[in-house]
């Protein structure tokens, strides 16, 4: 099968981990040869509920019976959807209350992007120094990472960026500015948060000039820092928020959720200024909404955080220099890259997946699906302080 996967399948990488697969259940993945493996990464932050969760699999299996695929998104009135879509807005302030559903985070990015200068009449985006939105060319174009853009070029224009977390770029966000798009936590530039109210003052300059506040929630949304979505720890309120990942429970999912004055600027004048094929999915959509139901429904929210000070306590060592991030969004960083590069690797060899973060090299992910019990993480974090402690 590995040969097959080289020779057949595209590659991201030249030098791909490559383990072959033979099932996933609850918290762990199991190789063909029946390894086990305690899974810290959950799918990069996308299997919320862990591997094959028996009420996202009925959802499924039941949504099977009835229709899959039947017309293009928003032609016909399917229930998984616009159950989907009711309950986000119930979970979300007013006036977000209009979702548009579509297959993937980066997704969602562009449809947010083209109903903020939709809306605004505007084009100029502003995005943050080493963000991560995605890889079409859209949510390309708001990285600032050169290296990563030059073969692509040219991008979309009108794209400048700002500092998280620094204040003073703030004045930077003008009544030219049709977007500020930030991720509630930085990702890939190592789980940075924000500081000092700094998303409620980018909120209240982008009120002053007209410009819309767009949030990306892919990661830190759906329950994983110990609210439902990330923007709730920290005292504001975006135009649009952006979702994917963690909400499809394992299946490929993106979202972004506006008001419906706002939102109405895509369906007309042109018609159709968004369309995707298969985005609201009924089958996706029913396995997203057995999952945002399991987690509004349980304890599991609060728990993330109970969860984070038990892998803070375990991991406690000499060389992890700091942990950043919040509830299971956390990044473990070591002394320098070739250290955590190590770490990683050698982990899975002791049957524990971890990661690393793309703009970070000295960081760890530990992204566990929320559903992780005490002693799984007390597990994986004493395999993470036994490769330490034979450096």
């Amino acid at each position: 099968m590995k040969n097959d996967f080289i020779k057949y399948q595209a590659q991201t990488t030249p030098h791909p981990l490559a383990m072959e697969i033979s099932h996933a259940k609850g918290s762990y993945i199991f190789d063909t040869h029946n390894k086990a493996y305690l899974d810290f990464v959950a799918g990069v932050s996308a299997c919320s509920l862990g591997h094959s969760h028996p009420k996202v699999v009925d959802a499924v299996k039941a949504q099977l019976d009835q229709y899959l695929h039947v017309m293009v998104y928003g032609e016909y009135v399917q229930q998984p959807a616009v159950d989907l879509a009711k309950l986000i807005a119930k979970h979300l302030p007013k006036p977000l209350k209009s979702t548009y559903l579509v297959n993937s985070g980066t997704e969602a990015i562009e449809g947010s992007i083209k109903l903020a200068r939709r809306y605004t009449g505007r084009s100029e985006i502003i995005a943050a120094h080493n963000a991560y939105h995605g890889n079409t060319m859209g949510s390309l174009s708001l990285m600032d990472y050169e290296e990563r853009k030059k073969p692509f070029l040219p991008l979309i224009p009108d794209v400048k960026h700002i500092t998280f977390n620094l204040e003073s770029d703030i004045a930077k966000i003008t009544e030219n500015t049709a977007a500020v798009i930030l991720e509630t936590i930085q990702g890939g530039a190592g789980f940075i948060e924000p500081t000092n109210n700094y998303l409620s003052k980018i909120q209240k300059r982008c009120n002053q000039v007209g410009a819309v506040f767009i949030l990306d929630e892919i990661q830190p949304g759906i329950g994983r820092t110990g609210k439902l979505f990330g923007f709730q720890n920290y005292n504001c309120q975006p135009d649009i928020v952006v979702t994917g990942k963690g909400l499809g429970g394992g299946l490929p999912i993106g979202a972004f959720t506006a008001s419906r004055e706002m939102m109405a600027t895509l369906s007309d004048n042109p018609k159709l200024g968004h369309i995707t094929t298969f985005g609201g999915n009924p089958v996706i959509a029913a396995a997203a909404l057995a999952t945002l139901k399991e987690i509004t429904e349980t304890n599991l929210i609060t728990e993330t955080l109970e969860k984070e000070q038990l892998i803070r306590q375990q991991l406690q060592h000499k060389r992890i220099t700091e942990i950043r991030g919040r509830g299971l969004m956390l990044a473990a960083f070591t002394e320098n890259a070739e250290l955590t590069n190590h770490v990683i690797l050698e982990a899975q060899k002791q049957g524990l997946i971890l990661f690393w973060l793309l703009f970070e090299p000295k960081a760890i992910r530990i992204t566990p699906p929320l559903t992780i019990s005490n002693d799984e993480i007390i597990k994986g974090c004493k395999i993470i302080t036994s490769v330490l402690d034979k450096i």
